[in-house]
């Protein structure tokens, strides 16, 4: 049995947070209605790399049910009401306020069923100023200064990964968790709001704090950590780059023994602190590198597993597809085609990971919903 088995998803999404968000209620054993416009949601166009499907569309969409409805119109309206109704759970990311103008905006919503739990994703939460903004993900890094904070010394980048909206969809994920869990204590449902904005801004706590107490937020440091030394990466005589991560006073000592091969280094009065290393790094690194120059990466790694010092490749996409910690899930695209995706992060104790259930064409299950509903609410009507 799956936790969430019995649970009924409505979801009016798109792109990622959202979908990412109800994709997570479908492993726990929910079963999600997908609610798309007549041209779709539009990250099945993102891309043709899940084998001429879109990665985003496959990645986020497998198990659920699509409907396409325009429930500006009369009979999908009442088909959307119908299907709220029996919910337990509603989900949306659309623009601020458009659900509310169609007539199913939260506050509404949960006066007509207190049980239900509605969740809306949005870019800029309840901010006035914010409201008739756009917000996709790569927007809202730059909004929060991500953007500011990533990349070398002297280039700055966006995240590879569409980290807003992920963060976005994982928090959506567990504050649906908190109220149903809310839900069986009190009997009452909830309405619980995530913002792309909100949740990237919380993650730069520790450079706003430093930006508005301390002496200034972080630069840009490339594959160096801030205000950690040493914590980035050596390049070997191999020209290979690895990631070392020194997290206290005995690790760096360690370092200097085993790998480094002189104890007394870290006794150096540049270097005898964590704070000192930080502002002593070009010095740092320069005494690492006159060590790490002259091994292979292969015998670096060896002197590391040896000090037991934390450390790691700095590995392409392509290391990641054939790494030995990878797990893969088989799954459809919605073109039936098969197709493998990182396996779920969460996994149970003496549970099989299991192949997915496919990816919904657009519209797949429109007609076998209406027929579904239809009878439930004329078996409502009539009792």
């Amino acid at each position: 049995m799956k936790p969430l088995e019995g649970i009924l998803v409505v979801s009016v999404e798109q792109a990622v947070a959202a979908p990412l968000c109800t994709a997570r209620l479908v492993e726990a054993g929910a079963r999600v209605i997908k609610i798309e416009r007549e041209s779709g949601d539009f990250s099945r166009g993102y891309d043709q790399a899940a084998k001429g499907e879109s990665s985003y569309f496959t990645w986020t969409n497998q198990g659920k049910e699509s409907v396409v409805m325009d429930y500006k119109q009369a009979d999908d309206k009442a088909l959307l009401e119908t299907l709220i109704s029996k919910a337990d759970v509603f989900v949306q990311n659309l623009a601020p306020g458009a659900m509310a103008r169609a007539g199913f905006g939260s506050a509404d919503l949960r006066k007509r069923y207190p049980k239900l739990i509605t969740c809306d994703i949005s870019g800029y939460g309840d901010s006035e100023k914010m409201a008739g903004m756009k917000s996709y993900d790569f927007l809202v890094q730059a909004e929060t200064g991500l953007v500011e904070l990533s990349g070398g010394p002297n280039e700055i980048g966006r995240i590879g990964v569409s980290i807003c909206d992920i963060g976005a969809g994982m928090t959506a994920h567990a504050a649906l968790m908190e109220a149903l869990y809310l839900r069986e204590r009190s009997g009452d449902g909830a309405s619980v709001h995530v913002s792309l904005f909100d949740v990237a801004a919380e993650w730069m706590a520790v450079p706003l704090m430093h930006n508005d107490f301390g002496n200034g937020p972080p630069t840009r440091q490339g594959l160096h950590h801030p205000s950690i030394a040493p914590y980035g990466a050596y390049r070997t005589a191999d020209q290979v780059d690895t990631i070392v991560s020194i997290q206290n006073e005995r690790e760096w000592r360690r370092f200097c023994r085993t790998v480094l091969g002189d104890e007394a280094i870290a006794d150096d009065e540049l270097f005898v602190s964590n704070n000192l290393r930080v502002a002593n790094r070009a010095a740092l690194d320069e005494t690492i590198n006159k060590v790490t120059s002259t091994l292979t990466s292969e015998q670096f790694r060896e002197r590391l597993l040896e000090a037991s010092i934390a450390h790691g490749r700095l590995n392409s996409v392509d290391q990641l597809s054939h790494h030995d910690a990878l797990r893969r899930k088989t799954v459809l695209n919605s073109a039936g085609d098969i197709v493998t995706v990182p396996a779920p992060p969460i996994m149970w104790a003496g549970r099989e990971l299991e192949t997915g259930d496919g990816v919904p064409k657009l519209g797949a299950h429109t007609e076998s919903i209406k027929a579904e509903f239809l009878k439930i609410k004329q078996a409502d009507a009539a009792s």
